[in-house]
Parts: C-alpha cells; structure tokens; sequence
C-alpha cells in the first residue's frame, strides 16, 4: 500500500516536471519570437556596404563622384596654350611647352599667354633703326622666282651683303627666311646677344640666328622691323586664321614627321623648325619648334612672341622670357 503511494507520487513529480520544461520552451521562443519582430535588422544588397561610421559605400560613391564633377567642371583645361603647348604658355601649348607641349623635347618655354597685350599698335610702326643700326640696306623687291605659284622677291641687307627672299602675304611683306645678322662691331649690343644653333655655323646657314628680345629689336636692317603682337595676328588673318596657320606657314621640309600633320607652306613663308636657346645655355628643340620674338613687351621680364610645333597645324602668340633665343623675321615698314 505505501509503495503504491510512493510510485503514484514519483509518477506525478516527472510529469510536473516536463510540463515546467515545456513551459520554459515555450516562453523563450516566444521571447525570441517578440525580438525579431521588434527590431528588424535590414541586411544591405552586395551593392551597399554598411561602414562602421553609418555610410554606405554607394553614398560614398555618389557624394566623391560629385566632387569630381565639381573639381573637373572648375577647371579650364591648358591650350600649348593659353594657346601654348605646356611649357610655354598660353597661346603656346605646355611644353610640352607642356603642348603642348607640354613640350615632348625637354625643357619648354614658361608661361605662354593668349593675353593680348593693351597697346602694341604703336609698335607695328615702330623703326628698326637705332644708336646701333644705321642706315644699312638696301632693297632689291623685284620679282626674282616663283616656286609652287608664289612670287618671291629679294632684298640685300648692306651691312653685311647677305640676300634674303621676300614675299608679300595679304598687305605685308615680309622676309621669307631668319635673319642672319651678327655684326657686333657695327652693332655692339648683338654681342653675346645671338648665336647660331648649338653653337654650329652651319646653323646659323641654315636656321638664321637666335637672339635676345633685346637684340631682336634693333637688329632689323633699316626700312623694315621686328613685327608686333597685332602684325602677326594679320598674318594669321590673311593665311587663313590661326588654327591652320601654322600648316600654311611651316616649311615643307626640315620638321619633325607626326602622324596626320602636312605643312603645305602655302604662301612661302617657309618657316623652319630653329629651336631655341635656353638660358642655361642648351639649345633645344631643333626640327621640333619654330620661335619667332615680336616686338611687343608682356612686362619687364617677358615679351610676346609666335610659335609653331611640329605636332600641330595650329599657330601660338605667347610670352617667353627676354633672355631666350628666338629666330627672327622682319617685315617691312
């Protein structure tokens, strides 16, 4: 009798027991039930990365690409330059220029400008006699050849004998080759004022000589000068405008071959790639660039001047320093 009572008891105890557990199961998947619902965790796609500080890589995306957009639109793209290639400026591309050119030869002209100087038509008048020039040429402009249709005529420069060809292009006349004077006992102030190409005397044959600014603009013979900033704006005009000018000016010969660029030299000026002289002294840029000063002053430090490169049909105004030198055509009074 009291072992039945005991078995019966011990019976009741299990089941208690397994109801308690069944109970405590159940209120904890209820529990966890409740969580989940209440606090929804949003699992981000592959496309948005959640960042420990609350952004998403594709708000990053989005904020850095406007950013970009903002810097690429604010900035003014270089022309070589200004219209100068890269190292020169402005009209010129950077040198490479940097034009560029930048400039692909190695040390370019600094700050080439398309600014146009505030008064440089008093210049295109101006006499190329001075203390140092005196009367010293004489002119031959009769008809003296005719190449590829262009009429040449010539001029004999007395100081020195030499004879340059001639032609007129719109209503200007000009030299159709680089001046090639170096008298510096006639005109002292060309000493150490110019020199040939590297420094050869054949260059000087060839390209004519490379002077200062300050020489440039006295070493014209008398009758004719150093062109202004605005005299080689009306070349450009009567070629054609300045964004072919450079194809109708530059020699067919004697540059540097580049893919898609024929010089036509339409109207026999004939400009040759001379180079120029650094103020280290190198000289640089033969067969690539023509440098041509003008007679115009950007400030005490620089002076405008016309460039031609050999990887652009296009012609430059650009400002240079003084102490570079530059090839030099004179036009006539």
């Amino acid at each position: 009798m009291n072992f039945t009572k005991l078995f019966v008891g011990a019976f009741a105890l299990s089941a208690m027991l397994v109801a308690c557990d069944s109970d405590s199961a159940s209120a904890k998947d209820t529990e966890i039930e409740e969580l989940s619902s209440s606090s929804a965790v949003e699992i981000p796609s592959s496309s948005s990365t959640i960042r420990n500080d609350g952004l998403s890589s594709s708000a990053i995306e989005s904020s850095s690409s406007s950013v970009m957009e903002s810097s690429s639109s604010s900035e003014t793209p270089q022309s070589s330059s200004s219209e100068a290639p890269q190292s020169s400026s402005s009209e010129a591309p950077q040198s490479s220029s940097s034009e560029a050119t930048q400039s692909s030869s190695s040390e370019a002209p600094q700050s080439s400008s398309s600014e146009a100087p505030q008064s440089s038509s008093s210049e295109a008048t101006q006499s190329s006699s001075s203390a140092d020039v005196n009367s010293s040429s004489s002119e031959n402009e009769q008809s003296s050849s005719s190449e590829m249709g262009i009429i040449y005529g010539t001029m004999t420069d007395s100081r020195d004998g030499n004879t340059y060809k001639t032609v007129k292009i719109g209503e200007q006349v000009w030299m159709a080759e680089n001046l090639n004077y170096a008298d510096s006992v006639k005109t002292p102030s060309l000493k150490e004022n110019s020199w040939c190409y590297g420094n050869v005397a054949a260059n000087c044959e060839k390209y004519g000589r490379l002077y200062t600014w300050a020489a440039a603009k006295i070493v014209c013979p008398e009758g004719w000068h150093l062109p202004s900033y605005d005299e080689w704006n009306t070349l450009f005009t009567a070629v054609g405008g300045k964004s072919t000018a450079g194809a109708k000016l530059k020699s067919q010969t004697g540059w540097t071959a580049y893919d898609g660029i024929t010089n036509e030299d339409s109207f026999g000026f004939s400009a040759l790639p001379a180079g120029y002289r650094f103020l280290s002294g190198d000289f640089i840029d033969e067969g690539r660039y023509a440098y041509f000063w003008s007679s115009t002053e950007s400030s005490s430090y620089y002076a405008y001047g016309m460039l031609l490169y050999y990887y652009y049909d296009r012609a430059y105004l650009y400002y240079n320093s003084k102490y570079y030198g530059h090839s030099v055509r004179c036009v006539k009074d």
